[in-house]
């Protein structure tokens, strides 16, 4: 029997307790990754863990054509693909740091995260005052997961099983938000239009003062505000600006409703499938080499994004491409062809092949709430800030082909069920769409 002192613990548990490491200690174990990939081992499958990643070579070339000022058509190609495989690198350093930071903080990343791309583009097309391809590449964003990726799903499941059914409340509570977002354009497209024919310019004068402020607000002329007066413009500001703090609000309040949080649960279950084992994915990233991947991986892409933009002008002069059609067609394809979306997209048509609809429908309308009451908001808010007067008034032809598209949308959801036409009406009215935006 040991002998007792005046140092022996009083209580057993206390023996063989470890003093807390100091702060420096443990932030050198963190730096060295401990119990965790090495940092070689982090980056190496980083840079050479896709096929995709060839294309890097295309990031010194859009650099050194837009330095060189080589022709507009490369200067858009070389940029537009540079752009795909830091996309896919994105996606991959933000899935690696969620599988290490919990629930709470992975869905939040994945929130900030997920559309990253569409993010950066809009930031550097709002900065250089194209407002037109902004709402164009937004609205492609949408549409693309609301039309095209949900339709080929449906019709990749209807093949397969004559009829598929899933749970109708979680995709009526989806559909309801994304509803939601599409009215908070159409409200702003009432406003202008009533606004535009109550004879708000009567008088030069009138004229004369409201042309600065809508200079200021649409450079290019592009968006459709020559009928308002100082009033009306102003007014116009005023209901996005609110709208879009309010929608973020919002998303906020669907993030807690969707996902399992450890300090809340709510209605977590209405998205979980009834079957179906989720598996643990193993981390081939340590959290500082994620961290600092996806922090320099992010600056390279607004580099070759803010190229993308500035080339955009010429190349749709030159080459006779209408610029509706590059913002809502083209622009899509970068964030959506790469390794981290594509995935989440074929993710979408293999649950449908069997027959997991839930998580379709949460891949594909999830993805358009998450553009159209995040970074839409988003990039109304940083365009107050920076003095680049972003507005949720988009063109009436925009407005319209968004609120036909969610509409159909809920038609076909409403019941339950699901079947290849279905999804052969969906791809039919996005491809009518891309076919209007050509000639528009």
């Amino acid at each position: 029997m040991p002998t007792v002192t005046d140092r022996t613990p009083l209580l057993e548990n206390g023996n063989g307790a470890q003093p807390p490491k100091p702060f420096f200690r443990r932030f050198v174990d963190t730096l060295t990754a401990q119990g965790e990939p090495s940092w070689l081992q982090s980056y190496t499958f980083f840079f050479f863990g896709s096929y995709l990643n060839i294309f890097l070579v295309f990031v010194p070339l859009s650099i050194l054509s837009h330095l060189l000022n080589w022709d507009a058509a490369l200067r858009f190609s070389f940029s537009f693909i540079a752009i795909m495989p830091l996309a896919a690198m994105l996606g991959t350093a933000t899935d690696q740091l969620s599988l290490k930071l919990g629930q709470t903080l992975s869905g939040l990343l994945n929130a900030s995260f997920g559309n990253a791309v569409e993010i950066i583009v809009g930031v550097a097309a709002l900065l250089q005052g194209e407002l037109r391809i902004v709402q164009t590449s937004l609205l492609g964003s949408i549409l693309s997961n609301l039309l095209l990726v949900l339709g080929c799903s449906f019709l990749a499941g209807g093949i397969k099983y004559s009829e598929s059914n899933f749970q109708i409340t979680a995709a009526q509570a989806s559909s309801s938000l994304m509803t939601l977002t599409c009215i908070t354009l159409v409200i702003p497209a009432a406003y202008h239009s009533a606004k535009s024919h109550s004879g708000g310019l009567e008088g030069g004068a009138n004229g004369t003062a409201i042309a600065p402020i809508l200079t200021a607000l649409d450079p290019k002329g592009e968006l459709g505000l020559g009928g308002m007066d100082a009033g009306g413009v102003h007014g116009l500001k005023i209901i996005s600006r609110g709208t879009a703090i309010l929608l973020l609000i919002v998303y906020i309040a669907y993030l807690f409703f969707q996902y399992p949080t450890s300090q809340l649960k709510t209605h977590a279950f209405l998205y979980t499938p009834a079957s179906g084992v989720v598996e643990e994915e193993e981390p081939k990233m340590n959290i500082p080499a994620a961290g600092s991947a996806l922090l320099l991986v992010t600056v390279v892409t607004s580099f070759c994004a803010d190229f993308l933009v500035a080339s955009i002008e010429e190349t749709a002069n030159r080459y006779s491409i209408p610029k509706p059609f590059i913002g809502l067609i083209l622009l899509p394809i970068v964030s959506h062809i790469p390794q981290a979306n594509a995935a989440e997209h074929v993710t979408s048509v293999w649950m449908a092949m069997k027959n997991k609809m839930e998580l379709t429908i949460g891949i594909c309308v999830g993805s358009s709430i998450q553009i159209a009451a995040f970074v839409v908001p988003l990039l109304v808010i940083v365009g107050w800030i920076t003095h680049h007067d972003l507005t949720l008034f988009f063109a009436d032809f925009e407005t319209i082909v968004l609120f036909v598209s969610v509409l159909l949308v809920n038609f076909l959801i409403q019941d339950g069920k699901s079947n290849y036409m279905e999804g052969l009406m969906l791809i039919t009215l996005y491809l009518v769409i891309a076919l209007a935006f050509w000639v528009s």
